[in-house]
């Protein structure tokens, strides 16, 4: 019979390991390397006489350092806008050290593989010489779709809860009844934004398409199939950080099919988290030897492994 009087014993927290670990952890022995977070341009021509490319959406890069720190506070944040003297001045104290695996991770703040940031960032460390592991863009990430969906909502064009299996389009002219999500970066960038397209589909039960906001014939290709299955009231949903893509031109591109536009994702929580999660990846990589073989391990001994 327990005492009633006496306290429950204290459980400390254990860390958990394996598959089902907390992805934001990483090994502490690794260090923490610096984060650069490179902030994209916008596209060729659009950049003002200062070479800084026009951020409708204010500070991104500070914006995004502040979101970060709240998931990895131990770790020292920087930014740069990728193309010009920021992102190597972030760069430039960050040659080799002894005793240190890598001394930093960039991590470009697109939603998609963008041409114009990688070959930006590349130029940057070959520049600087800095010792730096870039990782993939925040995109496909699965949460991207969430983004979207929230900014179709504050818009007004969907509901903002989420319907499994049902369709949310409530009669009327304001909600859509098909959506075109825009990627800037190539046709890589729409095949990565094809994902968050399925996923958005799924979540809200209207036909999703994805295409490439700086290709005419990728856009024709999208709303003709939206026409063609029946959409009477589409819109053109930007999944893009901001920088990427010029804001001013959303509208306009919209109105020539038709369409509608909903605001880019900007910056927020959930693309903070993705970035957070993709400099957890690359130090979790780090110090993972290869397993030896069987031939290197050492002989087993004892009285039933003798040598022959």
């Amino acid at each position: 019979m327990q005492n009633p009087d006496r306290l429950p014993p204290r459980d400390l927290p254990r860390r958990r390991s394996g598959r089902h670990r907390n992805p934001l952890s990483f090994d502490s022995w690794v260090g923490t390397p610096t984060l650069i977070l490179a902030i994209p341009t916008g596209p060729a021509g659009e950049r003002g006489d200062t070479g800084e490319a026009a951020d409708p959406a204010g500070d991104i890069g500070s914006q995004m350092v502040d979101l970060v720190r709240a998931y990895r506070p131990e770790v020292a944040i920087r930014h740069g806008r990728a193309g010009t003297a920021g992102l190597t001045e972030a760069l430039a104290d960050l040659g080799p050290r002894e005793g240190h695996p890598l001394r930093g991770v960039v991590v470009p703040v697109v939603t998609a593989p963008h041409e114009g940031t990688a070959a930006a960032i590349n130029a940057a460390v070959e520049q600087t010489g800095a010792d730096i592991r870039v990782t993939e863009a925040l995109g496909p990430h699965p949460m991207l779709a969430e983004v979207v969906h929230l900014r179709l909502a504050e818009a007004g064009f969907v509901r903002a809860d989420r319907m499994r299996l049902i369709s949310v389009v409530a009669p009327g002219t304001r909600m859509t009844d098909g959506v075109v999500v825009g990627a800037a970066g190539g046709a890589e960038a729409v095949n990565a934004t094809g994902v968050t397209a399925v996923l958005l589909a799924a979540r809200l039960g209207i036909t999703v398409l994805p295409a490439d906001l700086g290709d005419p014939a990728s856009l024709d290709h999208a709303f003709e199939q939206l026409r063609a299955a029946g959409c009477s009231r589409p819109v053109l949903a930007p999944s893009v950080v901001g920088p990427e893509f010029p804001a001013e031109r959303l509208e306009p591109l919209a109105q020539r099919y038709g369409a509608r536009s909903c605001a880019p994702l900007g910056v927020g929580s959930t693309l903070a988290k993705i970035a957070a999660l993709r400099y957890a990846e690359v130090l979790n990589t780090l110090g993972v030897d290869t397993p030896p073989s069987v031939e290197e391990l050492p002989a087993p001994v004892g009285s039933r492994h003798r040598r022959e």
